[in-house]
């Protein structure tokens, strides 16, 4: 009688204790010799058999029921199948006669009603054993769901901690998603450009790889990152720590949306255009070459306008007396960050009560949420569909009070940060002066400024905070943390 070999190993982590294919051929071919069984091939395959469809598996039997063997020698019958399709396949062919025998190193079989019969009993309890396992896990992410913890591996930049089974934050990756994060909010960076920066900070997958652009867009668009997870079509409030706020996920997929849209192409790529508009009609302004110079004008698409041009070289002249305005001598450094640490105190007692109004409303969501799960629960009239748009609002409110909270909690040690970037900057443009790179001028308005006017051939803008002061005076040895007397001044 011709025997075929058959070694099965899946991937599944519920058979980690089985033999490997190597080691299931090396006791498979020891049992053959000392049985002197004539082996036609030995046939291998690393496929779950929790469903049919296995191929190897499926061309063996095809041969057996041509006639080229009419046995099967493997470790266990449930390396054979672990459903009812494929065992009930086995054990038809047993009954017409094409497969005369089956031999297991560690199973008795033989090719009776009553082996039969076993063989059966052994083929449902490897199936009991799959289902069973697999309601088990169902269970425990049911268990995990519940407490808002993420029941698989985790994704990148977090942690899987194996003695609390939670998520924790990894702190060597997670400052440089955040940073990925911040720069594409900008709209300045591609998601090429995002793999780029990752990849030269070191980033790798947990596998060791470089990110690829839809690596990177699935991370940018992944809501896990600011405290929730969608987990079988359902959104759950996660208790891992957050590593950016929900607003500044929102801005990134706005960015990302807006990059989805055709933009026509530019001839010319003129530095201040598509900066300003105009003070007359508020179109933007736009820029042209004429006689070889570059000048600035209102597009005028929404009427007549009589805002007159303006050549880049004048335009760059005042761009420069401002960003001169702005400089900050090297010995204010010192008495400017001592009066910050003042105010960083002053602002935590100025938050408590505004913290806990926000604690309040937090605790209010949450027990609309508890009613709601209550009345979906006992079929109240409440729908799937309506139920998870429900908790997902609630949800949303929930995420944005906690963000609120935390910005208050926090609000003193986040102006420090902040007002040293500021403080370097100012240090920073008196380097800028002396070059000549209109785009960089460019980028540096943006940081200490906003709503940017062209009227009468004049440029105006408003100031943002903390830069508020230096605009209007660059004397003031008060300036504290853009406490303006003007808070929308414009200049």
């Amino acid at each position: 009688m011709k025997y075929f070999i058959y070694a099965r190993k899946s991937t599944d982590s519920e058979e980690r204790q089985v033999l490997s294919i190597e080691a299931q051929l090396a006791e498979l071919k020891e049992f053959a010799a000392k049985e002197k069984l004539e082996i036609v091939a030995s046939l291998c395959e690393a496929k779950t058999a929790k469903e049919p469809g296995r191929t190897v598996f499926g061309e063996m039997l095809d041969r057996i029921e041509k006639g080229e063997a009419q046995g099967i020698l493997a470790w266990h019958p449930d390396r054979l199948a672990r459903n009812s399709i494929d065992g009930g396949r086995i054990i038809y062919l047993l009954d017409t006669g094409k497969l005369k025998d089956l031999k297991f190193p560690t199973f008795w079989f033989d090719n009776t009603p009553q082996g039969k019969f076993m063989l059966n009993i052994a083929f449902g309890q490897s199936k009991y054993y799959i289902d069973n396992l697999s309601e088990n896990i169902k269970r425990g992410h049911r268990a995990k769901l519940r407490k808002g913890i993420w029941p698989s591996f985790a994704p990148l930049g977090y942690l899987n901690n194996h003695k609390t089974k939670g998520i924790d934050i990894d702190p060597e990756k997670a400052p440089l998603i955040r940073k990925a994060f911040e720069l594409y909010a900008t709209g300045e960076y591609t998601l090429k450009a995002i793999a780029k920066i990752l990849k030269d900070a070191g980033l790798r997958s947990y596998k060791g790889k470089v990110l690829s652009v839809s690596c990177v867009q699935r991370m940018l668009k992944n809501p896990f990152y600011y405290g929730v997870f969608r987990f079988n079509g359902k959104m759950y409030d996660g208790s891992h720590e957050p590593i950016i706020s929900k607003k500044l996920f929102d801005a990134v997929q706005q960015v990302m949306n807006n990059r989805g849209k055709r933009k026509r192409k530019r001839k010319h790529n003129f530095a201040f255009s598509g900066l300003m508009r105009c003070g007359n009609c508020g179109c933007m302004i736009t820029a042209e070459i004429q006689k070889g110079h570059i000048y600035y004008r209102c597009t005028k698409k929404k009427q007549k306008c009589n805002e007159k041009y303006l050549r880049e070289e004048k335009l760059v002249e005042q761009l420069k007396a401002i960003i001169q305005k702005v400089s900050l001598p090297d010995e204010w450094a010192e008495k400017m960050l001592a009066e910050i640490e003042k105010e960083k105190e002053q602002a935590k007692q100025e938050t408590k009560s505004l913290v806990q109004n926000l604690l309040d409303q937090k605790a209010a969501i949450e027990k609309k949420m508890d009613r709601l799960l209550d009345l979906y629960i006992e079929g109240k009239g409440i729908e799937p569909e309506e139920y998870q748009a429900k908790k997902q609002k609630l949800l949303n409110e929930k995420l944005e009070i906690q963000q609120k909270i935390k910005d208050f909690e926090q609000a003193g040690n986040n102006w420090l940060e902040p007002m040293k970037e500021m403080i370097l900057a100012s240090s920073q443009a008196k380097i800028l002066l002396s070059q000549s790179d209109n785009s960089q001028i460019r980028t540096f308005l943006k940081n200490i400024g906003s709503n940017f006017i062209l009227k009468g051939k004049k440029f105006h803008f408003e100031g943002k905070i903390g830069w508020r002061a230096l605009l209007n005076s660059p004397q003031n040895t008060n300036w504290r943390r853009g406490r303006d007397s003007n808070p929308r001044c414009r200049f």
